[in-house]
Formats: structure tokens, sequence, C-alpha cells
């Protein structure tokens, strides 16, 4: 049985997803707080598998190089078209969120399922707050990113962004079950039926 646990890290709050079918884990959005992250799987006997990032902004994968340190041998997982946020002397704010060079091990998030297929997910490319920012949809279990927030979407006005894809993009996740559950990037959970029914980006 898949089980799921929810980490705000860093001082963005995002929410760094765990999860975990027996003793194999994956890790979403290591935003920052790698300590924690390794203290979590550490504590209930569990071994990451990979890593995977729903978009390359620095609040969401600032806590690589803790976990790299940590397990050198763990493959990284993005969207290739945001591969370039990498290294780039744009996405930092120091000293808390220095820059993260691109892992030598980085791989294309799109093939993830396939290489983890005990953990039966699905990529839904969903860009717009970045051009590469995907969701992970587990069962009734939906990781929006910066995607789809409760009452809100990801902003568009970064480098990279655009409101005609987001819209695009939410439309799409419109059509999801209502009674799936979303855990976004940052603040409280929330489900597809609410957000249809609430949320002003939807309409």
């Amino acid at each position: 049985m898949l089980q799921h646990k929810t980490i705000p890290v860093g001082s963005y709050c995002v929410n760094c997803s765990i999860l975990w079918q027996g003793t194999d884990a994956l890790i979403v959005d290591p935003g920052q707080d790698a300590d924690l992250i390794v203290s979590f799987l550490s504590d209930r006997g569990l071994a990451p598998q990979a890593i995977l990032f729903t978009h390359g902004h620095f609040d969401h994968i600032g806590g690589l190089p803790g976990l790299l340190a940590k397990y050198p041998d763990l493959p990284v997982y993005a969207h290739p078209s945001d591969g370039p946020m990498f290294g780039h002397p744009m996405n930092q704010m120091p000293p808390e969120y220095p820059r993260v060079a691109k892992p030598a091990n980085l791989r294309d998030i799109r093939e993830a399922p396939a290489a983890f297929p005990g953990f039966a997910f699905q990529v839904l490319e969903t860009p717009g707050h970045t051009p590469g920012s995907v969701c992970l949809k587990f069962g009734d279990l939906l990781l929006s990113g910066d995607t789809l927030f409760a009452g809100s979407c990801g902003r568009t006005d970064f480098p990279g962004g655009s409101m005609a894809a987001m819209r695009q993009s939410l439309a799409a996740l419109a059509t999801l079950p209502p009674e799936t559950t979303v855990v976004p990037g940052h603040g409280p959970a929330t489900t597809i039926g609410t957000e249809v029914a609430t949320n002003p980006f939807m309409e």
C-alpha cells in the first residue's frame, strides 16, 4: 500500500513529499532541510530510490546537494525543459538557497514511471509556472507542484512562465476525478472538486 508524508521545508515552506511502498521511497521536491528528510527516512527504515522534481525553481531543489551527499548514487528526475535552471545564476537566493549545480545523474522525469513501476504513477506535463512544470499523480493523490494551489495557481511572471500555458494546464487538471486529493507545492491540501468549484483560475 502506498503511503505518503508531506514535510514543509525551507523558508518558503515547500511541501516536500515522501512516498513509500514497503521500504522503497521516492522523494519529491526536497526544497531544503535535507537533514529532516534524511531523519524521516532513517527513522522509518526507508531506502530512497529517486528524487523527483515538479519543476526547477530554487525553493524546490535546494535540498538536493544535502541528499546527494548522503545518497550519492540516487537518480534525480526533472523535466528537460527545466534542466537549464540547475546552476543558473538567477536561480538562487543566498545564503539559504545557493546555486544548485545540475547533477550528473539528472534524468527525464517522463521516464520515471517506467523506472519505478511499483509506484504506479503518472507524470502530467503542466507548463505555465515554468516550461517544464509537471504534476505527479499517484492514484487518487496529485502532487501539483506550483501549478495548482488551494484557491490559486502558480505565478507566471517569472522567466519561462506563461499564463496561456497555465490556463491550458489547469483546464487539463480540471478533468481529473473530483475526489482527487491535491498536495500543492506550497500551502494546504485540497481536492480537484473543490478547486473546480471555487478556484477562479479554473473557471
